[in-house]
């Protein structure tokens, strides 16, 4: 039994199918993440190391260095690797082979750099391993500024009070903040005063160390009731650590006070940021790679007047920049222009058929196709992006073909004076393998995206999906619901086409002129193909006129360049091959000239 007439059979199966389709779109809406493009999997693990004070050139001798060699020994399926050093930090990238598995390569890249930590200068703390992804960029920034706090306050503040509050959001990692200063407690040595003391530096280190301790000292349990004991030695306040003692020497103590001084400062700040010409603090919000930009931006917003809530009073937050606006403003001006292409074939469906019902029918097949699409993309784990709508756009034209194709046929039946149910069975039955070998051609102008590799294929494979998987769809729908909405629908359209209304009679004028051009198209091609020779002649005439004008226009519509600069920086880039990049500047010059 085939598709139509099993159509036939059972028609209100394919209508609950198409509702059922209608119904689950909002739920694959709401689930589905929305971005500007599809989510980036670029195979690279980054190993971050850090060692204060030691220059640039050893931290690529002595670290970047012993990291790579190590690598290559105990982490498979690596393409190349790359690294940066700077003065106290070194950034070692890893770039893996596009199969490999990113799990496995985390866990071989920890278990290397876990070994290489003794082999490093001693005191280095174990790296920070991340995985890289293109996808992982700021969807908004907030800017935290302040016309009382200093900016160690507001960096603090954004550190310790917004960021853990705002990084519970699903799918949002935020960095370290940019801008303010680092809180640090520093302590001010007096050089005089320890020498004139017989003290030196490491005499006031091993005294903080030693006193600026909680250590642990258990319970005691009087009657009934166990207390805790506590032994905290570290002051309330910054303040109290001047009065810890150095040293005692023949009974005269000397404290922190006599040879230093303790306060609240912070440490040499690398970056500034301004917000209005007044120094603040910059916080950047990154999305994770299968997260949506807007359910991120939402929720954000949601969550910042109670998070600011915990923040002092004198602290302003300021959106800077929200790619959220940019991601709607995208998907809507995409989801508007499918629209129109929507509505404009409708429209000429209906000036060129002259049926509302057919057009009617012929409509349904495409947002029906576009939804079918895009629950089959939900599926596969894709995202509502500009590549998969921009698929899904440039099929809205071609997903009426076989819709069309369905109907016309079976209208040519209708008119030969067969019965509805033979006209639909027979009429859709004859365009069945000519419209799936059409649909399989338009997919297979897709397959080569499947075969290509890096950014290219993360950009490319969904949108290649889109429209493949609405082809397909438009072709189920006009084996199934179009045959079935023709049965329930024209009937008696034939009667309506009889009587007079405004549609029949703009659509008779404009039969009426459309086929007038087309007589007078045939009447002159006829013409021209009987004057071949002639033609030919008259059109090779018009290349070589348009060939001999090219220069005059050139001057005119290109800026006038130098060939002698030309040459000069032809050989600049070549170097050594002076005599033949000489042959190449002479050719510009000519074509110039």
């Amino acid at each position: 039994m085939s598709m139509v007439s099993l159509a036939l059979r059972r028609p209100y199966t394919f209508i609950v199918m198409a509702m059922l389709i209608v119904l689950a779109t909002p739920f694959v809406l709401r689930n589905m993440a929305t971005d500007i493009f599809p989510e980036i999997n670029i195979p690279v693990v980054s190993i971050i190391w850090n060692y204060n004070g030691l220059p640039a050139q050893e931290m690529g001798q002595r670290i970047a260095s012993t990291t790579e060699r190590g690598l290559t020994t105990v982490v498979s399926d690596i393409e190349h690797i790359e690294s940066t050093s700077l003065p106290g930090v070194t950034v070692v990238k890893v770039f893996f082979q596009p199969n490999a598995n990113i799990q496995t390569a985390i866990s071989q890249v920890v278990a290397s750099v876990q070994t290489q930590v003794r082999q490093l200068p001693p005191g280095i703390t174990p790296p920070l391993v991340i995985k890289y992804s293109a996808s992982s960029i700021p969807v908004i920034q907030l800017a935290l500024s302040s016309p009382t706090l200093p900016e160690q306050t507001l960096f603090d503040n954004a550190v310790n009070v917004l960021r853990p509050r705002l990084v519970t959001i699903p799918g949002v990692a935020i960095p370290f903040p940019y801008g303010g200063k680092i809180k640090v407690i520093s302590v001010d040595l007096d050089t005089q005063a320890l020498q004139a003391r017989g003290l030196a530096p490491a005499d006031v280190v091993n005294a903080v160390n030693a006193q600026n301790l909680i250590l642990p000292s258990g319970t005691a349990k009087l009657g009934e009731t166990e207390y805790v004991v506590r032994m905290n030695g570290s002051p309330d306040r910054i303040a109290g650590l001047n009065d810890l003692p150095v040293r005692t020497t023949n009974g005269t103590t000397t404290y922190l006070r006599e040879v230093a001084q303790v306060r609240d400062g912070f440490n040499p700040q690398t970056n500034i940021v301004r917000q209005d010409g007044s120094r603040g603090v910059l916080l950047s919000v990154l999305k994770n790679g299968g997260a949506s930009t807007l359910d991120i931006v939402a929720n954000l917003k949601e969550m910042l007047p109670k998070a600011a809530a915990a923040l002092p009073q004198d602290i302003k937050i300021a959106m800077l920049f929200d790619q959220s606006l940019f991601v709607s403003a995208a998907v809507q001006g995409v989801i508007f222009e499918a629209l129109i292409a929507a509505g404009l074939t409708a429209l000429m469906v209906l000036l060129f058929l002259g049926n509302w019902r057919s057009t009617l029918i012929i409509a349904l097949t495409i947002p029906l196709s576009i939804l079918a699409s895009i629950m089959a993309l939900y599926a596969l784990g894709e995202t509502l992006n500009l590549m998969t709508l921009g698929g899904l756009a440039l099929s809205v034209g071609i997903l009426v073909d076989q819709a069309i194709v369905t109907i016309e046929n079976i209208e040519r039946h209708m008119q030969l004076g067969k019965p509805l149910l033979e006209a639909i069975e027979v009429g859709a039955g004859e365009i069945g393998v000519p419209a799936f070998v059409s649909t399989l051609c338009i997919c297979i102008v897709f397959v080569p995206m499947f075969f290509l590799s890096g950014v290219a294929r993360f950009l490319f494979v969904p949108m290649a999906e889109a429209v493949v998987f609405a082809m397909l769809s438009s072709y189920f729908l006009s084996r199934s619901l179009v045959p079935t909405l023709v049965m329930l629908m024209m009937g008696g359209h034939h009667d309506e086409a009889a009587k007079p209304s405004l549609l029949q009679r703009v659509y008779k004028g404009f039969d009426r002129q459309f086929e007038r051009m087309r007589r007078a198209y045939s009447l002159y091609l006829s013409s021209l193909l009987t004057r071949r020779r002639s033609f030919a002649l008259v059109f090779l005439g018009f290349c070589i006129a348009s060939c001999a004008l090219f220069p005059f226009l050139g001057r005119d519509f290109f800026p006038a360049v130098d060939a002698g600069q030309i040459r000069l920086h032809l050989r600049t880039a070549t170097g050594t091959r002076i005599e033949e990049t000489a042959r190449v500047a002479d050719a510009v010059e000519q074509v110039i000239r």
